[in-house]
């Protein structure tokens, strides 16, 4: 029986694999790479073994370092969770050969759904529905534009190997072909080692539905029900749920048994799932195999929610041999549970991600039914080196828009400061009349723009902003140490309004203030924002010092009470209530010169590293002509012209690291 695990990951599924072994009493091993080693995950381990380097390809993804961390600490098992090597069927076998338990599925079952062209022929020898599809061979692109005309436009062009959302990319027309073919073949090898791409039929707007399937060494094999994970982007999911909206139980039982009789069909052992495109805008619901995910997923927990099993538990008692503790009739279902992906990125700049240091990051109250795996704390640094996922956050209630809104409410409440964050825009969603009843597909993201926009209430808003403009006041007052005598907010001339101007979520905003000459607890503001006008006329009933940096406030306006906490870093403040949060920054009187303005050209938005430099000096581009393009944080980034001109002077190279802000082009 396994006595010491160590994981081979990283962040929340590393925490999440830990809090079993320890109901388990087994021991743990966390590995780790530099910019890792003060996440939560590294000291929840009983053992941390640093692997050095500053990206997976030097750390995570090496093998020899891996196994050197379990010899060193007498682990006698190795778990490699989710990305990385998990899905890698040498790694899988070095791992037995070595002597320790693989907690996974065989080698023989990775490789034969390792790559998607094998497991598509795989699924449809098992008489499981495919879509039609093409290999991209060879350098000809007349080649591949024949096997385009075979499968039919539009078309998606694939990874073999992998998934993530990498290596994909949306053809529409033959002459869009060349260009995605190229691209993903190139993200294709540098995610995955292997540049082969395939051609499948592109259903605009289906819904993805995956099958939870486990088997064990005795030959048992049972289905755990659907996750529905259509709300994406990028390919990637951010909002997963069990059951579907829409699956009937006639439907469930058919894609249920059709998953357990293609992984029976490979001798299936350990957590898999098997996922399907759905679709049923033309009346009749049709399904096709899409992809076997041979490991534990991201979404897991809204299937151990419903069903109430320990996914983990049940990999660990599989790989010791033990059957599983269910059959297929035992299985039940309940209630309702959704799962949101929170990562630190900008919805409004399509989803570009973001970087930095998080100074807060509390989930405030604990909220029944609502389950938070963690892979940061407060004063985590989310670095361009990995997946900027901050947590998954999940609730189950009995029913859907229960949990639904209970997830809004745990989001709503928590505080985040530091990196932008997809958090306010997950709220949007789940309050979307769309969502909650159920018309959710793959297309949602991109049908519904207008959930980018604001959340909150203009009251709260308002109320936020006076809390900024006062708490910074008060701020200011108590590091003067110079005029320790004076009243915040003092004038020669009483009648004159401080000033301050802010870009808060809805742009910038004039602020005047004005402190009581009596009642210093009392001030007036006056926020203008383009045409719109607020007063108000706030009392500071309490303030008390939280930390260091926020202030807890209590403000009274037109009669109504409100509490909210205040941080401020710098020039960044953030307001929080019970209703969410908001960010303001204070605007320079004088101002730094826009970087890209004085350029004369495109800057890097984020760092990493260039994969493509697709023109050369002297050369005239279009506007919307692609120029550079560069990888970070598992994705490819394409810097684009803004306008039509000339090239004056290319600034980096193939294969050069840049950094935020830096200047790759400049024009003429």
């Amino acid at each position: 029986m396994i006595e010491t695990l160590l994981v081979a990951n990283r962040g929340e599924i590393a925490s999440r694999i830990f809090r079993t072994c320890r109901l388990l009493g087994i021991r743990t091993v966390a590995v780790y790479a530099e910019p890792d080693s003060r996440l939560p995950f590294v000291r929840e381990a009983d053992t941390a073994v640093a692997l050095g380097g500053m990206s997976a390809t030097d750390s995570y993804l090496v093998v020899d370092k891996i196994l050197n961390a379990a010899r060193r600490t007498g682990a006698d098992a190795i778990h490699p969770g989710f990305g990385f090597l998990s899905e890698n069927a040498a790694f899988a076998q070095a791992v037995i050969d070595a002597g320790f338990t693989w907690v996974g599925p065989t080698p023989a079952n990775i490789a034969a759904m390792g790559t998607k062209v094998e497991a598509k022929q795989l699924a449809a020898a098992a008489g499981v529905p495919v879509l039609p599809s093409a290999v991209a061979t060879g350098d000809d692109a007349s080649v591949w534009a024949a096997a385009a005309d075979g499968v039919g436009f539009p078309i998606l062009v694939k990874a073999s190997s992998g998934g993530g959302g990498r290596g994909m990319r949306i053809v529409q027309s033959i002459d869009q072909l060349s260009e995605a073919v190229t691209g993903a073949r190139r993200e294709a090898a540098a995610s995955f080692g292997d540049s082969t791409v395939f051609l499948e039929r592109y259903l605009p707007a289906p819904r993805h539905i995956e099958i939870q399937v486990f088997g064990d060494a005795h030959g048992n094999v049972i289905h755990l029900g659907e996750r529905e994970c259509s709300i994406q982007r990028r390919h990637q999911k951010i909002v997963e749920e069990a059951p579907s909206p829409v699956l009937t139980e006639s439907m469930r039982q058919t894609m249920g048994t059709a998953s357990v009789g293609l992984a029976k069909a490979i001798g299936y052992i350990g957590a898999g799932t098997i996922e399907f495109l759905y679709d049923d805008s033309n009346g009749a619901p049709e399904y096709f195999f899409l992809e076997m995910n041979t490991r534990l997923q991201v979404e897991h927990p809204v299937t151990e929610c419903v069903t109430g099993a320990d996914l983990v538990r049940w990999q660990i008692d599989v790989a010791n041999g033990l059957p599983l503790p269910l059959a297929q009739d035992q299985v039940e279902r309940r209630g309702a549970a959704i799962e949101v992906r929170l990562y630190a990125e900008d919805p409004a700049r399509d989803f570009l991600p973001g970087f930095g240091h998080l100074y807060a990051y509390e989930t405030g109250p604990a909220s029944v039914g609502v389950r938070f795996e963690n892979g940061v704390e407060s004063g985590s640094e989310i670095t361009t080196a990995f997946d900027p996922m901050i947590a998954k956050v999940i609730a189950h209630a009995p029913t859907r828009t229960q949990a639904a809104a209970q997830l809004r409410n745990a989001l709503a409440g928590l505080r985040i400061h530091g990196p932008v964050t997809n958090r306010d825009y997950l709220v949007a969603v789940l309050g979307s009349d769309d969502y909650l009843r159920g018309a959710t597909t793959t297309a949602f993201v991109a049908d519904h723009p207008e959930l980018l926009g604001r959340v909150l209430p203009d009251s709260i808003w308002d109320l936020h902003l006076v809390a900024a403009t006062l708490a910074g006041s008060l701020q200011r007052r108590r590091g003067d140490q110079l005029w320790l005598f004076v009243p915040a907010g003092f004038r020669n001339l009483a009648n004159q309004p401080l000033r301050a101007r802010y870009m808060g979520p809805a742009g910038e905003v004039g602020v005047e203030y004005l402190w009581s000459e009596f009642d210093r607890t009392r001030a007036t503001v006056k926020a203008t924002t383009g045409e719109v006008v607020v007063e108000a006329s706030a009392t500071l009933v309490w303030q008390r010092v939280v930390d260091a940096n926020t202030d807890e406030v209590a403000i009274e306006i037109d009669g109504i009470v409100r509490t909210v906490s205040v941080r401020i870093v710098g020039s960044r403040t953030w307001v929080n209530s019970s209703d969410g949060q908001t960010e303001w920054v204070e605007i320079d009187r004088f101002p730094a010169v826009d970087t890209a303005a004085s350029a004369a050209g495109p800057i890097a938005p984020v760092p990493g590293r260039v994969v493509a430099v697709n023109v050369v000096n002297g050369q005239s581009v279009a506007a919307g002509d692609v120029l550079v393009v560069m990888e970070a944080m598992k994705m490819e980034h394409r810097i684009e012209a803004l306008t039509a001109g000339v090239v004056s002077e290319v600034l980096c190279s193939v294969g050069e690291q840049v950094d935020a802000h830096q200047v790759l082009v400049t024009f003429a």
